[in-house]
């Protein structure tokens, strides 16, 4: 039986060959071409997001602002329809409800003359509730600044454009005339809108506020991180630490993994099922809400804490387990500790997404039309998302300005929740 030949010795690179220069031309050249085209889509992505922000920012800074006119206001009892002696007893806050106000901001609004129109039909509640704080001013005169119509507000803040024919331009000739009459007898002024931020939802985009949406999202993130951390936590620790490797716990892994990719109407559904058809709990409340985000939430936590705790290096492990500590102390003390940067940053991150989820919160009624500020965790409530969701639907132009000033408190809101994963993430962070 014959050898094999040798192999035929391979001859150098010859580098400096015109083949060898080519082929490292087109190398450099497919890297060069490779830069610049991320550095291009680099470009457009953030050309993209400053047009989406400055929109935003344009439409809603706006919205922060309100335009009032001053009148005098005298609080005739016979106006009203109350007794001044009687708001003094028990029953006084009830009868102030019961008055009359609407006609004495009709009765205040005829000292502007031809401009007398130009009064929200909504500025009574701001006579209310001066004689709600105060009821000795039943039977006496006060000035007092009142909000304006959303066409006199939008004119007063620039948002048409006057040169435009009346048919095109989006108000009429007569608000144009009351605008500037008003301006000429120096009775308006333009500054912070406080109701925007005090008050909650109205069919008035004069008066409507974000306060009760934002408490409703409060509320609502407390209940499901309440629920979501601990469950998440506790139950990533079992499967990564203490849980048998079987087909039942390779089966809930998968299970697990399939869950943070179910889409969010999901839950909604899931929630609409089992707590309000089956536990039959109150409808658009912050509990409600809170326990089908924390359905949708738990995946993730679960996933991004057994990552965090399978960064830990067993030497850890190896270590505490060598001086005498049960496993139980082992994870507790020395895996936990090390973990929870990453734990808390997926945990916020977590409830980030929450924050900004509509789609859920629709199926199980948190679109409701509410008024109040929420008081606790059963009562009616809506959250930011929804909100801003609802007021972009709405055919009055004034709640273009709140739609977007409700969109900057949620993005002010999402980057100090991303702030604070940043923070605790560094805070906690351990190297070894």
């Amino acid at each position: 039986m014959g050898m094999a030949p040798l192999a035929t010795a391979r001859p150098p690179t010859d580098w400096s060959s015109p083949d060898m220069q080519r082929r490292i031309a087109a190398r450099y050249r497919a890297e060069r071409n490779f830069r610049w085209l991320g550095l291009g889509a680099l470009m457009l992505a953030a050309t993209f997001l400053v047009f989406l922000l400055f929109t935003i920012v344009r439409d809603g800074w706006s919205g922060f602002q309100s335009t009032e006119v001053r009148v005098e206001v005298r609080f005739d009892p016979t106006i009203i329809g109350l007794d001044p002696a009687a708001l003094r007893g028990a029953d006084g806050q009830r009868l102030i409800r019961r008055g009359d106000f609407v006609a004495l901001m009709q009765q205040s609004a005829r000292q502007l003359g031809p401009a007398s129109d130009t009064i929200s039909e909504a500025a009574w509640v701001r006579l209310r509730q001066a004689v709600e704080a105060d009821p000795g001013l039943v039977g006496q005169t006060r000035t007092y600044w009142v909000p304006v119509k959303s066409n006199i507000d939008l004119l007063a803040k620039g948002k048409f454009d006057l040169g435009a024919p009346s048919d095109s331009r989006g108000v009429s000739d007569r608000e144009v005339a009351d605008w500037n009459y008003l301006s000429a007898k120096g009775l308006v002024r333009t500054g912070l809108n406080t109701e925007f931020l005090s008050g909650a939802d109205s069919t008035d985009p004069e008066i409507a506020g974000i306060l009760g949406a934002a408490l409703g999202s409060l509320l609502t993130l407390v209940v499901t991180i309440g629920i979501a951390f601990p469950i998440g936590v506790l139950s990533a620790i079992y499967l990564e630490e203490f849980a048998p490797r079987n087909r039942w716990t390779d089966l809930v892994e998968v299970s697990i993994n399939n869950l943070a990719a179910v889409p969010s109407i999901i839950f909604g559904l899931l929630g609409l099922a089992v707590f309000l058809n089956f536990f039959n709990m109150p409808r658009s409340a912050p509990i409600v809400g809170g326990l089908t985000l924390a359905l949708m939430t738990l995946p993730v936590i679960v996933i991004a804490a057994r990552v965090a705790i399978k960064a830990v290096p067993p030497s850890i492990r190896d270590a505490a387990l060598g001086v005498g500590s049960s496993p139980i102390q082992v994870v507790f003390q020395h895996v936990l500790p090390l973990a929870l940067p990453g734990i808390l940053t997926g945990t916020i991150i977590g409830m980030a997404r929450a924050l900004g989820e509509t789609a859920p919160l629709l199926l199980i009624g948190m679109r409701a039309f509410v008024t109040d500020i929420p008081a606790g965790f059963d009562q009616p409530a809506t959250v930011l998302p929804v909100q801003v969701f609802l007021w972009s639907d709405d055919v009055q132009r004034g709640f273009v300005e709140k739609t977007s000033a409700a969109i900057i408190v949620l993005l002010v809101v999402l980057l100090m929740m991303n702030s604070l994963a940043i923070y605790l993430r560094n805070k906690f962070e351990r190297r070894w």
